[in-house]
Order: structure tokens, then sequence, then C-alpha cells
């Protein structure tokens, strides 16, 4: 009985998939931030403006470009935490808890001016060595190929010429590739 993972290939797609998501794939979430950051990082985002805790959450997740989405429960228990500090004051506006931050707030995110700023250019150079790196741009193009490929062999089931037709192409891209890395055998 064929199994739904087997395939007439050599791998299972879901491998791809797998492999992918487990090396941070679409988003990557890694360390961001080390314990305790978390307070620095909402009060400067608080001396900017008040903001109840889903904008800051939003806030967060455009300063890093998308690449890190805060959960609630990493934001409001700093919220109450920086509130219970004195840090930050909360008011009740149009049934939404607004914080804004203290004179307290401010001159704890004074005294720990370096902390903050190291965060925020650790932060900074992992973004900028996401945005160059390569990896997510091929790693999709990989996805999209291996799905089209998948799609092609499965439409017809067995039918031997349309799969030579389909390993051929691969085999083009993959001789391709392999010249294009130098790690090819030269073609006579």
């Amino acid at each position: 009985m064929r199994k739904r993972h087997d395939f007439d290939f050599d791998f299972d797609p879901s491998f791809w998939f797998r492999s992918w998501k487990g090396r941070g794939g679409g988003k990557r979430r890694g360390n961001w931030f080390a314990p305790g950051d978390m307070k620095y990082v909402i009060l400067k985002l608080l001396k900017e403006k008040p903001m109840h805790g889903y904008e800051v959450m939003k806030a967060l997740e455009e300063k890093t470009r998308g690449y890190y989405k805060p959960s609630p429960g990493t934001v409001y228990p700093t919220l109450q935490w920086l509130e219970d500090s004195g840090l930050v004051k909360m008011e009740v506006e149009n049934d939404k808890k607004i914080y804004s931050i203290t004179d307290e707030g401010l001159q704890f995110l004074d005294d720990n001016k370096s902390t903050v700023e190291d965060i925020f250019d650790r932060v900074s150079d992992m973004i900028d060595r996401i945005f160059d790196d390569p990896g997510p741009d091929v790693s999709r193009s990989v996805g999209r190929l291996v799905g089209v490929a998948y799609r092609a062999a499965w439409k017809d089931g067995r039918d031997a010429d349309r799969k030579a037709k389909i390993i051929t192409i691969l085999d083009d891209a993959t001789s391709q590739l392999e010249e294009l890395a130098g790690t090819g055998k030269t073609k006579a």
C-alpha cells in the first residue's frame, strides 16, 4: 500500500518545509532579545508616544521590519512590571489601557542609555544580516520549484514520459546551478 509520504522521487517534499522552518524560515525568531531586554525596548517605544499594548506589539514588529512579532505573553507582563515599578503609568481611554512613560521611566532610560543602545544596535545588525542573507529568497524559490515539480509529476500520475521530462528539467537546472557555484562537472 502506498503511503501518503511515499513519492517516486528521492525525497519527501515536506522535508524542505520542515528543514526551512527549522532554520527560521518565514519569520526569523532566534534570540532577538535577551532576558530583561524587553523592558528597555518598551520604554523606548513609549518615550516616542503613549500606546496601548497592541500598539506596542505592532510598533515593535514595525521596528524589526516584521521579523520579530512579540507575543501578548511577552508585552503585557512587561507593561505590568513597568507600571508596578513606576516607570510607566496606565490610563484608560475608550476602554483601552494606554501606557505612557513617567519621569522615573525617562530617568531609567537615561541611566541605562548604553544598554538600550546596545540592544537596538544588536537588533539592527541582525536585521541587516537577514536582508543581506540570500537564504530566505533562495529557500522561497526552492520551495516553489519543488511544489511545481510535484504538481507536474502528480498531474498525470505515472506517465513515464512526463516523469522523464520533469527529471531532465530538474537535472538541467541542477547542472546550471552547479556550474554557477563552481562545483559542477564541466561539459566536454
